[in-house]
């Protein structure tokens, strides 16, 4: 009998996991001796029988361990870090990065792909012509010399285990994991080494945990975990009931970025950036106030250190002074079919139907299309009549069912009320 099977045969009974048998499984997953199999039974294993705070932190560790850390903060005090756990229309990672350098607050972030419902920060980049994301050491700490920000997914040596599980978890429903996604998270974002972390941790219809409990108990964790392994962390709590910014889409998310840079942007999108932009910087010990961040965007700087690095990361030049954001040709109105308030909408479903169209991966590798999008028209609380136009899909071919699909997404009551962008905290 295999120690992998040993290991899997305990958490399938629901027995506890030991730091070695933990560090095995991460061992597994980084170099290959692991089988995707076994992995999937771990992931399910984990997921339905649990992961008490000591696994939960000895798997942590493991899969930090599993590869290089970086210790960047050391040669660059100061340095802040940022994660969202993710949804709809998420553009925070690209508007806040390029705010906090032009005001002298340096950012590191190392993003994923497309998991589940929301697109990854990686995939949204992707679009841009000619940019390259790959980062090893040494030329992330040239980006943040020279540019004050560096964002990327990272060379195969960091947080390898994390690597092989994170896609797995996207085949395996087990993406909504606590204990799971706590080691997946808090691996990867210390891998780099920051001074200080937020958490942007998603509560509402889009959210992967849509419970508010659940999701303060993962802001718990997370900062918790992170804080444990002696670095300054605080997570805030945000809406996340309908898409945040108003383009959802890889290529549209861009767009959704450069416009707020120029001060042009969703306030809802540019509301929450401030917040953690707020919240980080005083982490790193470099606080800043709503007038710094607005002064960064009114300036131009904001928008002219997004276009350095971008530059500097491989960005088609060109491209960059008058950007195109590539939309799928066939445009189709969502409206409301009757006059009132907009009362609900299915964010998570509205995610779900970007990826069937084509703007998510049914397999790791696979390909997207980064000009399937939504644009929100109308946002909860707002006062429609009938007819008014609520959102707008762009796809790249006919497909009335999946229009009316994303017409069911939204609902229309007498009244509703706008609800708040940033529900809690939880930190030092």
């Amino acid at each position: 009998m295999s120690q992998a099977y040993r290991i899997l045969d305990r958490k399938r009974r629901g027995e506890t996991l030991s730091a070695d048998e933990l560090a095995a499984v991460a061992a597994g997953a980084a170099d290959g001796t692991w089988s995707d199999a076994q992995l999937a039974a771990f992931l399910m294993a984990a997921a339905v029988r649990g992961l008490d705070p000591d696994e939960t932190r000895a798997l942590t560790v493991a899969m930090l361990d599993s590869g290089a850390r970086w210790e960047l903060a050391a040669e660059l005090p100061g340095l802040a870090d940022k994660h969202s756990t993710g949804g709809v229309a998420d553009t925070v990672s690209l508007v806040l990065a390029p705010l906090l350098a032009a005001c002298g607050v340096p950012v590191v972030m190392l993003t994923g792909r497309g998991l589940g419902h929301t697109a990854g920060t990686a995939d949204k980049l992707e679009s841009v012509p000619g940019l390259t994301l790959d980062l090893d050491r040494e030329r992330c700490l040239g980006l943040l010399r020279a540019h004050g920000m560096a964002i990327g997914v990272a060379t195969e040596d960091v947080a390898p285990a994390d690597r092989r599980l994170y896609a797995l978890r996207d085949q395996t429903a087990t993406i909504g994991s606590l204990p799971l996604i706590t080691g997946s998270i808090v691996s990867k974002k210390l891998a780099t080494g920051a001074a200080a972390l937020v958490y942007d941790v998603k509560v509402g219809s889009g959210a992967f945990l849509a419970d508010r409990r659940e999701a303060v108990e993962l802001a718990r964790r997370l900062v918790e975990t992170t804080a444990a392994l002696g670095v300054r962390a605080a997570a805030l709590l945000t809406d996340m009931s309908q898409p945040l910014g108003e383009w959802a889409g890889h290529a549209a998310e861009v767009r959704g970025a450069v416009e707020a840079l120029e001060g042009r942007g969703a306030a809802a999108l540019v509301a929450v950036t401030f917040a953690l932009a707020e919240e980080v910087a005083g982490l790193a010990g470099r606080p800043l106030s709503r007038a710094d961040l607005e002064a960064a965007i009114d300036s131009g700087r904001a928008r002219e250190r997004f276009e350095e690095w971008a530059a500097a990361q491989g960005a088609d030049r060109a491209w960059l002074a008058a950007p195109r954001f590539e939309l799928a040709p066939v445009e189709r109105a969502i409206e409301a079919t009757r006059a009132g308030r907009l009362a609900a909408v299915d964010a998570r479903q509205l995610g779900l139907l970007l990826a069937e169209a084509g703007g998510g991966r049914s397999a790791p590798g696979g390909a997207l299309d980064h000009g399937i999008s939504l644009r929100t028209r109308a946002r909860l609380g707002d006062a429609v009549e009938r007819g008014d136009e609520l959102a707008r899909v762009y796809l790249r071919r006919e497909d009335p069912r999946l229009v009316e699909a994303f017409a069911a997404c939204y609902g229309i009551a007498e009244e509703a009320e706008a609800p708040e962008l940033v529900v809690g905290r939880v930190g030092p």
